[in-house]
C-alpha cells in the first residue's frame, strides 16, 4: 500500500506553499484556529487580510476546488482540497470561510434544491458570502435534538424564535445555517428542520462573547420573529436532522487540525534546539525529546485519518464513524502537543504575544487555551465515541 502523494499532488502542494510564502508577510501575527483558519477575524486587520487573500484564492479557483465546475469548483480531488486546507492552516493564512466551504456548501450540493445551489454555492466558492452555523443553544449542545428554537409556519414563510450560542464569526456573517423545531409533538429527532437565514433579516441580533483566548469570534444570536421564506428550508419539513448530520460529517473531517498541528510541532522542535539560559532542551531533557517524538508519530497518524475521510468523500461515502475517529484523535493529540509546549516554555508560557518575555509570540498559550474547545465543538469527544461504537462497531446504544 502506497501512502505517498502522486507527483501531480506534490507539485500542487508546492504551488500552494509558494503562493502562501508570497502572499503572507513573514511577520504575520494571525493565529490559526485549531479546527481551521478563522481565528481573530473579528479584528479589523485580520479581516482585511482575509478579504485580500480570499479574493486571490477565488481567482485561482482554490477555495472550493473539489466542487463541480458549475458551482465554482475545479473538480479536483478531495485529497487536494485537504492538502490546501492543511497548508493554509500551517501558514496561519486567513482567506477561507470554513463553515461555508467545509460544511454548508457540500451539504447544499448533497441536500439542497437546484435554486438553493444556484443562489448560494457559487458565492461561497467565489468568496462572495460568509457563513455561520446556528446549532448549539444554551441548553442544547451535545444533545442537539433537545434544541428549543422554534420555526412556525405562517402563510408563505416560517417565523423563527429562539437563541443560539457559540456561533462562530456571526458578526462577520451574511448567512446562517440553522436548525429549528417545526413540530414539537413529534419525537425530538423527527421534529426539526434546517433553514438558511439571511443575517440581515429584521429580528436577528448578534451579541459577541469573549472566549478564554480573549477573542470575540464566538457570539450569541437571538431570533425574534425572524421571517424566513419557505424556499430557504433545506430538505423536507421535519427532516432537518438528516441534513444536520450530513453537515456535521463534513465538519468533523479534521483537515485544519493537521496543518495547525504540524506548525505547532515544527515551532516546538525548533524551540527545543535553541539555547535558553545556557541550556538546550533537545540536548538536556530526554523527556521532552521523547514526548516530541511521540507527538511526531501522532501527527502522522492524525494526517492519515484525515486523508482517509477525504478518500471516503471522494468515493461518495458519508464518513460518520471515520470522521468521528479523526476528530477524537486529532483534538486530543493537539491538546497534548500544546501541553508539551507549556512544559517546554515553563513560566514563559504565561506570556501573551505582545509581551517582551513571550516565546514563539505567545503561540503556545494561545494554542493551549484554544485546544480545549474543539474537544467539545462539533459534538463532544464523548459523543463521538458513542458514534464510533454504534455506527462504526455496530454496538447497541
Amino acid at each position: 500500500m502506497d501512502f505517498r502523494l502522486t507527483e501531480q499532488q506534490e507539485a500542487f502542494r508546492t504551488e500552494i506553499r509558494e503562493f502562501l510564502k508570497t502572499e503572507i508577510p513573514p511577520d504575520w501575527h494571525g493565529l490559526a484556529g485549531p479546527t481551521m483558519i478563522e481565528m481573530e477575524l473579528e479584528k479589523d486587520d485580520v479581516w482585511a487580510m482575509y478579504q485580500k487573500i480570499s479574493k486571490k484564492l477565488a481567482e485561482k479557483g482554490w477555495i472550493a476546488m473539489a466542487w463541480p465546475k458549475e458551482y465554482g469548483g475545479q473538480e479536483r480531488t478531495h485529497i487536494e482540497q485537504v492538502m490546501f486546507f492543511e497548508e493554509m492552516a500551517y501558514y496561519r493564512a486567513p482567506g477561507v470561510n470554513a463553515i461555508g466551504v467545509v460544511m454548508v456548501g457540500p451539504t447544499l450540493i448533497v441536500c439542497g434544491t437546484d435554486d438553493q445551489k444556484k443562489q448560494h454555492v457559487s458565492k461561497i466558492a467565489n468568496a462572495e458570502s460568509f457563513w455561520c452555523e446556528g446549532f448549539s443553544e444554551p441548553e442544547s449542545g451535545s444533545d442537539l435534538a433537545s434544541l428549543k428554537t422554534r420555526a412556525e409556519e405562517k402563510d408563505d414563510a416560517y417565523y423563527i424564535n429562539g437563541q443560539k450560542v457559540w456561533t462562530s464569526l456571526s458578526t462577520r456573517s451574511d448567512w446562517c445555517a440553522i436548525l429549528a423545531r417545526t413540530d414539537p409533538d413529534l419525537p425530538r429527532h423527527k421534529g426539526l428542520s434546517f433553514f438558511l437565514v439571511d443575517m440581515k433579516t429584521p429580528g436577528v441580533e448578534v451579541v459577541a462573547m469573549e472566549d478564554m483566548a480573549n477573542g470575540q469570534e464566538l457570539s450569541e444570536v437571538f431570533f425574534d420573529n425572524v421571517k424566513v421564506p419557505k424556499e430557504n428550508m433545506v430538505g423536507e419539513k421535519n427532516g432537518g436532522w438528516k441534513v444536520a448530520m450530513t453537515l456535521l460529517s463534513f465538519e468533523r473531517s479534521g483537515a485544519g487540525f493537521i496543518g495547525t498541528g504540524r506548525r505547532l510541532f515544527d515551532d516546538l522542535t525548533a524551540f527545543a534546539k535553541e539555547t535558553m539560559s545556557g541550556r538546550q532542551l533537545s540536548v538536556h531533557d530526554q523527556l521532552i525529546r521523547h514526548r516530541l517524538a511521540n507527538s511526531a508519530a501522532k501527527i502522522e497518524v492524525a494526517r492519515l485519518l484525515s486523508y482517509r475521510v477525504a478518500w471516503m468523500q471522494e468515493q461518495g461515502i458519508i464518513p460518520e464513524a471515520e470522521a468521528g475517529m479523526s476528530k477524537v484523535f486529532i483534538t486530543e493529540a493537539m491538546l497534548e502537543l500544546a501541553n508539551i509546549g507549556l512544559q517546554m516554555e515553563g513560566s514563559y508560557a504565561q506570556m501573551k504575544g505582545d509581551s517582551k518575555w513571550s516565546k514563539l509570540r505567545g503561540a503556545i498559550w494561545h494554542s493551549y487555551v484554544c485546544s480545549m474547545g474543539p474537544k467539545i465543538a462539533a459534538g463532544t469527544n464523548e459523543v463521538q465515541r458513542n458514534v464510533i461504537a454504534q455506527r462504526g462497531l455496530g454496538m447497541p446504544r
